[in-house]
């Protein structure tokens, strides 16, 4: 596949991704990594060939952050393809544009996982994962030419390429102020140095966990939830009650519900909401509580009115003149004081489906989330085939959460293996 770098401009930030500059810094990166594992170990030179046959194609990841007067924005640029490394550093940090080409991600490997790290400014999960994808085809046709007969060296049908900004063609006026701001719990411990992070893969049975889930009348999204609220309320509130509740970041795709697309950002948080109101709670209580909580917002209609006053806020007119170093003062204010609550964040990249024959050479998908403010742990949940990997990440030694999130799922008769990184053991 061969393609020339297209004409481009400039592009406006989407309305999640102007939040994202303003806040990024090194130890809070807003990075986030997709990987692929192939059952082959990854030749670089074959990798670095792949990325710059495929990047010419996709226009958000030949951007360049700038900043304006009044926003920062995207630029096109000709400079040089990132370099592909072999993996030396701990996962999703921050991203240093003047060591980076410019680039806003970067491409590594690791013996056979590529992983590719994403600014989140860029986009979302749906966006790295459709580049990301579109990378391993090119790969594995470089590395196997006998395929050559088989497949058409050229993007995938199904792979989008429009960069449109789905919150503005989809906002609607007036909409009310939607934050909650009410302090949640913060799980603390012993923390790592900086940079350095703990990683522990659940790799759980698909066809189980749809059974653990029916069994209790939840979706397998619902399920995960309710397991790590209850991992947080048994194994770092003991099972006691709290003044303030445990509160789990839920990203949700948008595309499903506005019949988009877009490879940019196109998603909103809502927050599963669990207070321990006493002591002693049972998993049954829990699970409900989160289960009517994520009902009661992951609605069209709570979408639409949680992005549409983001977006209004974009579109004052008043709003828009002030320049841009006093926006990032008011900007990082509500940011600091939503960030207080919630507790953790779990997010479902959902099922990746590969065209054929590429499937016969990938082992698997999965995903991981950088820390941010206040949140110590995270998950990121991806499917593929009839594995499902839960992917915790944390700034914290402590494994008690993670151990009783996996405890709790071998309990329902979930088949689960483990894998961790070296950092637990140092």
């Amino acid at each position: 596949m061969s393609g020339h770098r297209r004409h481009l401009k400039w592009d406006k930030l989407d309305n999640t991704g102007n939040l994202f500059p303003v806040i990024a810094k090194p130890g809070m990166s807003n990075v986030y990594r997709v990987s692929v594992l192939l059952k082959e170990e990854i030749n670089e030179e074959l990798l670095q060939k792949a990325l710059e046959q495929v990047l010419p194609y996709f226009d958000i990841f030949q951007y360049h952050m700038k900043k304006g007067l009044f926003w920062y924005y995207l630029e096109a640029g000709q400079n040089p393809f990132p370099k592909v490394e072999k993996e030396h550093t701990y996962p999703c940090q921050y991203i240093d544009p003047d060591n980076n080409r410019e680039h806003l991600f970067r491409l590594t490997y690791y013996k056979n996982r590529i992983n590719l790290e994403v600014f989140h400014a860029v986009t979302d999960g749906n966006g790295a994962f459709a580049f990301l994808k579109e990378i391993t085809y090119q790969y594995i046709r470089n590395a196997h030419p006998e395929l050559k007969g088989e497949v058409k060296d050229s993007l995938a049908s199904d792979t989008s390429l429009n960069t449109e900004d789905s919150y503005v063609q989809n906002y609607k006026r007036k909409a009310r102020k939607t934050y909650k701001t009410k302090k949640a719990v913060i799980v603390k411990g012993e923390k790592f140095i900086v940079n350095q992070m703990g990683i522990m893969h659940g790799l759980i049975n698909l066809s189980d966990i749809k059974a653990a889930a029916k069994s209790y009348g939840v979706t397998i999204n619902q399920y995960l939830v309710g397991v790590y609220t209850w991992a947080i309320y048994k194994s770092y509130l003991k099972l006691r009650a709290s003044d303030k509740p445990i509160s789990t970041a839920v990203p949700v795709n948008l595309r499903p519900y506005f019949d988009s697309d877009t490879n940019k950002n196109f998603f909103v948080m809502v927050s599963a909401i669990f207070n321990a109101e006493k002591d002693n709670m049972t998993f049954e209580e829990v699970l409900a509580e989160v289960t009517a909580s994520l009902k009661e917002q992951i609605t069209k209609e709570n979408l639409e009115r949680l992005f549409s006053y983001n977006v209004s806020n974009e579109m004052n007119i008043l709003l828009r003149a002030i320049p841009l170093f006093i926006k990032k003062i008011a900007i990082a204010q509500v940011y600091n004081a939503s960030a207080k609550a919630n507790t953790t964040t779990m997010t479902n990249l959902g099922v990746m489906k590969v065209s054929e024959p590429y499937g016969d050479y990938i082992e698997r998908f999965q995903g991981m989330l950088a820390m941010s403010k206040g949140q110590n742990i995270k998950c990121t949940v991806v499917s593929y085939s009839d594995i499902l990997i839960a992917t915790f990440t944390a700034s914290i030694r402590e494994t008690g959460i993670q151990k009783t999130f996996f405890r709790k799922l071998t309990e329902d008769n979930v088949r689960v293996s483990i894998e961790t990184n070296g950092a637990y053991y140092e």
